[in-house]
């Protein structure tokens, strides 16, 4: 495919687009349970236009745009001050919650290097934590363990992350809430723990940090997590959920500037431009910034706290149907606005596939060290509205799943695919597992067979099947069609 020989006028451009979204969830209209957090009409355009205000100012050098520096100072001082923390919190913005916590991450390795002299070091992460820790494993060659959770209530285990550590051991995780079921790990525990072995601990808070304060102002019993808890010595929490700002709006928060000195990297051995990046992005849209500024300011407090009764509302509605359906059952006790159920003697995939058919989107999960298969659902405030059309359509799901033969994986075919092994996986066995699935090239129409077998095999051969899958998505369009033509075919329907 080859750039257009010539321009098109910007109403045919916009058309286009519209119709390359056709296909895209309907996020505007409060049915899907994951990505998209809807602040409402209003709130959507103060942000769309300060970030277009400021769509080209580079947040690259804040001495050339003091503004930047202006919103990003003061939005940091605000999350600060939102976490329990003092004057002496420092931090930054971040395109999101991942580049905040591989930027935790790269700070802590570099500061036991400095000031520790461990050459290789280790962290130790509850399996609940999100997987953004083990991309920071992975990308900065830092050896990590895994240990398992309360198999109860999916909180991490201080004994077990005790039992983890080590003498190259640097940095503990904690999670607030953590994603998969939506509950709160012991963070003063935890804190005590690494206090104890002089060790630094990161509390994930990027889905819960903004929202769980609210929740704890409305009077919902919430964990200790933030900086009035002694031993946690950063945080990373996310303004593109809670606050509504457009993505990416993420921040990380150091308890002292001695920390948050590892996190910047400088360059002056080369001929060009001083290299300054206290973050992993070099050249940057001002947008983001300016955006979450002005929801700050635009909702205030107020607001926000508004949103939250909302978001709380909602979520003690739908944990009370789930605990009311005998079919099936939460995991763990959410203490945020995320929640986990999974199901009695049956597949909870086709749950999937059934609300999409009725306009819903909920998030599918696969098992993994305890925690069995299960649908997540991010829970919003313009949920409230809602709740009439889902409580139903989702009591109808589960029932339809219950009799449903996509519910079931036939025993010789999970026995087969339980036997894979990483060492024998070729792309000709991906290959032949797509067409088991029915799923040929692209997006597929139905996920609940793909993630029946997923569930079946073992996590680093599911891992592989995943990276093929994605290896064939982004590639070059198989046929070149002319965008024009793509106008005419929707004229005439």
């Amino acid at each position: 495919m080859r750039i257009p020989e010539r321009g098109r006028p910007a109403a045919e451009v916009m058309t286009l687009l519209d119709a390359a979204g056709a296909r895209d969830l309907p996020w505007r209209e409060g049915r899907t349970f994951a990505y998209v957090y809807e602040g409402g009409r209003d709130v959507e355009e103060v942000a769309k236009a300060a970030y277009m205000r400021f769509l080209t100012e580079n947040a690259l050098d804040p001495t050339v745009y003091p503004s930047l520096l202006k919103f990003e100072t003061e939005i940091i001082a605000m999350a600060a001050a939102h976490l329990r923390g003092g004057p002496e919190v420092v931090g930054n913005f971040t395109s999101g919650g991942t580049e905040s916590c591989l930027l935790a991450v790269k700070a802590a390795r570099d500061f036991a290097r400095r000031e520790r002299g461990i050459a290789e070091p280790h962290m130790v992460l509850p399996v609940t934590a999100h997987a953004a820790f083990q991309k920071a494993a992975h990308y900065f060659d830092m050896a990590m363990t895994l240990v398992p959770v309360d198999p109860k209530t999916f909180k991490a285990d201080p004994a077990a992350m005790a039992a983890a550590i080590r003498p190259e051991t640097i940095l503990l995780v904690a999670s607030a809430c953590q994603y998969a079921h939506g509950v709160v790990d012991p963070v003063p525990e935890i804190g005590a723990l690494a206090e104890r072995h002089g060790l630094l601990l990161h509390v994930d808070a990027c889905i819960g940090g903004f929202i769980l304060p609210y929740f704890r102002r409305l009077g919902a019993a919430v964990t200790d997590f933030d900086f009035a808890v002694p031993g946690v010595t950063s945080i990373s929490m996310d303004f593109h959920k809670y606050a509504y700002a457009p993505k990416g709006a993420s921040v990380v928060l150091y308890r002292s500037k001695a920390l948050r000195r590892h996190q910047i990297f400088t360059a002056a051995t080369w001929t060009g431009y001083s290299v300054i990046n206290p973050t992993i992005q070099s050249t940057k849209s001002g947008g983001p910034l300016a955006a979450t500024w002005a929801l700050l300011h635009y909702l205030g407090d107020e607001g926000y706290l508004r949103f939250a009764e909302r978001t709380l509302a909602a979520t003690r509605a739908i944990v009370a149907a789930i605990r009311a359906n005998p079919h099936v059952r939460l995991l763990g006790t959410p203490e945020s606005s995320l929640i986990a159920f999974a199901a009695n003697g049956f597949s909870v995939f086709p749950i999937v596939d059934i609300m999409r058919q009725k306009g819903w989107f909920v998030q599918p999960q696969l098992g993994y060290m305890g925690s069995e298969a299960n649908i997540h659902l991010s829970i919003d405030q313009s949920t409230v509205d809602l709740l009439p059309q889902f409580l139903p359509d989702l009591a109808e799901a589960i029932e339809a799943a219950r009799a449903s033969n996509a519910a079931h994986l036939p025993p010789q075919t999970a026995a087969m695919l339980a036997s894979l092994v990483p060492e024998t996986f070729t792309p000709e066995t991906y290959r032949q597992l797509m067409a088991m699935a029915g799923t040929g090239a692209g997006l597929p129409e139905g996920t609940a067979p793909i993630n029946l077998m997923l569930n079946a095999m073992r996590p680093e051969v599911a891992g592989l099947v995943m990276t093929e899958f994605f290896n064939d998505l982004y590639v070059q369009p198989r046929e070149d069609v002319e965008p024009r033509e793509a106008l005419r075919a929707e004229a005439a329907e």
